[in-house]
């Protein structure tokens, strides 16, 4: 045992690991979770926890050994299996400690739909008030529609306590108060108004205890009692926990707090089964819903030609239409033993060991500068969050590293955490300090919910997440801090040069003195196209020049049924078929090792368009999935690119593109791709498994040139260059992805992390991993008549500008 876990069970070891359970963390993970052996790290228990195989064993041998039927059968199978949904009702409510006297449990598909049954069952009128935390989900917020289109009005609230300790200091701000109404709306009679709050926040981790429950619930009345449009003598006040993150590590206690409806997702306890969830409703407040739709097993009798139907007077049976997931309900019980065994407590105890270590150490982070390395949201009281640390981390200047980078840099380290706004809009605005008008700019800036925008003007969009289920351990937390210590904590600061000082020497190192004519020193090695994107393509020894890059080069695409495009990240099978273009017969020839035959096109020119379904349908043949392909040609048109600084700038026009990303051009150098190599190798100890070494091609990066010559990395000071006769123009560095993981190994596709891994150690510029430059390439002439100059292996390559070198550190 190594000494940093010597100090951390020293003050954490009565709460790690149970102690006093019947089995250890260590033997848990040995045992019931061997799909974690293989360096994975799984960080991310708020978004879905995982089920344990011996859980998964008990439910398969439940379900080859029982015979189940639909529960509103009359027959013994059935018979049985309403028995079984009764008592996992049961176990349902023993969990949260509600009495069956008092509370009855609903199955839905979800904690979604548990709100939205909610939601849109409850009796709205223009003298209700629907009153959230700002804190809440997005399921929660979207009762608010509900709510406004009966005339009610809404108001978000945010809930504080200051000194982290008594629930007499609790600070309730609340937002202005937003009311539609509908002045014909006469409903007689008392109004009903619902407080919805989260029992834990799933952005920040903060708790609200029964006692915070009970003092926003008085604020409530106080302000209700405040407008006089509201009569308080007949006027009720129900509360609605969101519990899908809180019950997952730790109970709610149901008969020392007045809450009327709770949800919970029994993935998040248990990891299986999805799709199931239940709402746990307080019996009078069950009656004052308004369920309209019925469906089978919910009404005792109906008329069908008639208006008239009696509904089923049990709570459950008038909410649950349809047969209910009685299969996924018989599973429940044996996540429900996990749980037991370990007990509820000692989970609690267990995760808050892991999240209040891992805060302080990441607290503790500082640059070799002095500054902090990382920003935690919410609560520092251990006692007052739940097994979630929330934050974003900076750079030695003070400038953030966006929440995708960490999240990249994490997978190709075998860990797997959470980065966004998790859909808690509220919480992340407010812990980001957000504005209206920040989250509005950031939308016309183009940013949405899942995007890759993590930065806007420099500032955080979301955060990276962090947490705890009931079988993480130390080793877990141990190598995600030592991804954080090795990826983001400065070590070394370079002094500091001026970009003049920097570029002049750079230029004199590799080129010699300025303002004298260069001797060539690099040449054109490989000319590669690749007809169709993201599936493999050719060599030759030269080939055309045109608008769009190299002939044909990705001018085709395939596309899903759906109309989502295909690529290596999504089908990496696709590496597996092979495009040549044939200028001769004017061509282009697709093989594949699913396909017997050669698929063969006819090349002709027209615009965007789709293939018949013989094509179609080899594609997918080839590609194990359906698919359509289809051709974009532009190759006649002149690129008409945007000019910044006097340079072209082809990412901010897509008129001289294929169907590549970015640039017409990818350019790497051997040397370059030579000294990845001895990095990679150096970074790993040789072993019979693995080999001697490791070699990655040029063709790993698809380039369509390769050049030779030079230092490594000299193309990253290339602004402008000259290939034989041709003028070229570096748009810089490409940032790379995980596809240059996949590689093709006899006919399979194989992924590793490398080299991204290496790349990401010594090449990360900004949050983007750059390998190899993007070129753009303006034709300076008129080729209608098909005349397009050409380039040649062993052309020669004359840089004539430099810039400066991206900061390898």
């Amino acid at each position: 045992m190594d000494k940093d876990k010597e100090q951390f069970l020293k003050e954490f070891g009565a709460d790690y690991g149970y102690p006093d359970g019947p089995k250890s963390v260590d033997d848990i993970r040995a045992t019931e979770f061997k799909r974690l052996q293989d360096g994975i790290v799984y960080l991310d228990h708020a978004g879905a926890t995982l089920y344990s195989e011996l859980q998964m064993e008990a439910i398969f041998k439940d379900l080859s050994t029982t015979l189940y039927a639909n529960p509103h059968s009359q027959s013994d199978a059935g018979m049985t299996t309403s028995d079984i949904v009764r008592e996992a009702r049961e176990q349902v409510l023993d969990y949260c400690n509600a009495s069956p006297m008092d509370y009855r449990c609903i199955f839905t598909s979800g904690a979604t739909a548990s709100l939205k049954l909610v939601g849109e069952s409850f009796p709205w009128t223009y003298r209700s008030c629907f009153m959230y935390s700002v804190e809440n989900h997005n399921s929660v917020l979207g009762i608010r529609e509900y709510a406004l289109q009966q005339g009610a009005s809404a108001c978000a609230i945010d809930i504080e306590n200051p000194d982290n300790s008594c629930t007499g200091s609790l600070k309730i701000t609340r937002h202005p108060l937003q009311r539609r109404c509908f002045l014909n709306d006469k409903a007689p009679g008392g109004a009903c108004s619902l407080l919805a709050i989260p029992s834990e926040c799933n952005f920040s981790g903060t708790k609200l205890s029964t006692d915070h429950v009970i003092a926003v619930k008085e604020d409530f009345r106080r302000q209700i009692e405040g407008h006089n449009y509201h009569r308080l003598d007949n006027h009720k006040l129900l509360v609605l926990v969101d519990a899908a993150k809180g019950c997952a590590t730790e109970k709610l206690d149901l008969r020392s707090c007045d809450i009327d409806f709770v949800v919970i997702s029994f993935y998040k306890m248990f990891g299986y089964p999805t799709g199931l969830g239940a709402l746990i409703v307080k019996n009078d407040a069950a009656k004052l819903l308004r369920k309209t739709y019925f469906g089978g097993g919910t009404v005792d009798a109906v008329i069908a030609d008639v208006d008239f139907v009696k509904r089923r007077e049990g709570i459950e049976e008038w909410f649950e239409d349809g047969s209910i997931s009685f299969l996924s309900i018989a599973s429940i019980r044996h996540g429900f033993t996990i749980l037991k065994s370990l007990t509820p407590g000692a989970i609690s105890r267990h995760t808050k060991a892991l999240c209040t270590f891992l805060r302080r150490t990441l607290l503790d982070l500082r640059h070799e500068n002095g500054t902090f390395v990382c920003t935690i949201y919410g609560s520092q009281n251990p006692k007052n969050v739940g097994p979630i640390v929330t934050f974003n981390l900076k750079r030695p200047d003070g400038s953030w590293h966006g929440y995708r980078e960490v999240e990249k840099l994490a997978a190709l380290s075998g860990i797997q955490l959470r980065t966004g706004c998790f859909c808690n809009p509220g919480a992340c605005a407010k812990y980001l300090g957000l504005t209206h008008q920040d989250i509005l700019s950031n939308l016309e800036a183009g940013h949405v919910c899942w995007d890759d925008c993590d930065l806007v003007d420099g500032r955080p969009t979301g955060a990276v997440r962090v947490s705890f289920g009931y079988m993480s351990t130390y080793e877990d937390l141990k190598k995600f801090v030592d991804f954080i210590r090795s990826s983001f904590v400065s070590v070394h600061i370079r002094p500091h040069a001026s970009k003049e000082t920097m570029h002049d020497a750079l230029a004199s190192s590799v080129s010699g003195p300025r303002n004298v004519p260069l001797e060539p020193r690099f040449f054109v090695n490989s000319i590669n196209i690749y007809p169709i994107k993201s599936c493999s393509g050719f060599q030759k020894e030269s080939w055309p020049l045109s608008s769009t890059g190299f002939l044909y080069d990705r001018e085709w695409l395939l596309k899903s049924l759906a109309g989502e495009v295909l690529t290596q990240k999504k089908v990496p099978e696709m590496c597996l078929l092979s495009a040549f273009i044939d200028l001769e017969q004017e061509v282009l020839i697709v093989e594949s090792p699913q396909c017997k035959e050669k698929l063969e096109i006819k090349i002709k020119r027209h615009g965007l368009h789709g293939y018949d379904d013989s094509v179609n349908v080899w594609f997918s043949t080839a590609i194990g999935r359906p698919c359509y392909l289809v051709r974009r040609s532009k190759s006649d048109n002149r690129s008409c690119l945007k000019r910044k600084n006097g340079h072209a700038i082809c990412r901010e026009s897509k008129d001289g593109l294929n169907f590549v990303n970015e640039g017409q051009f990818l350019l790497v150098t051997e040397e370059s791709v030579r000294d990845l190599n001895n990095r990679i190798n150096s970074g790993h100890e040789a072993s019979p498994a693995r080999g001697s070494s490791t070699q990655i091609g040029p063709d790993r990066f698809r380039p369509n040139l390769v050049i030779c010559g030079g230092h490594p990395y000299a193309e990253d000071t290339w602004k402008m260059l000259r290939i034989g006769r041709e003028p070229f123009t570096s748009l810089g560095g490409c940032n790379r992805c995980q596809m240059i993981n996949f590689r093709c190994e006899g006919g399979r596709v194989r992924k590793s992390s490398e080299p991204l891994a290496t790349l990401a150690s010594y090449r990360r510029v900004k949050g983007k991993i750059l390998f190899g430059i993007l070129l753009t390439y303006e034709i300076p002439g008129d080729f209608e008549n098909g005349n397009y100059p050409l380039l040649h292996i062993g052309d020669e390559v004359y840089p004539d500008e430099f810039s400066t070198v991206v900061d390898k550190s």
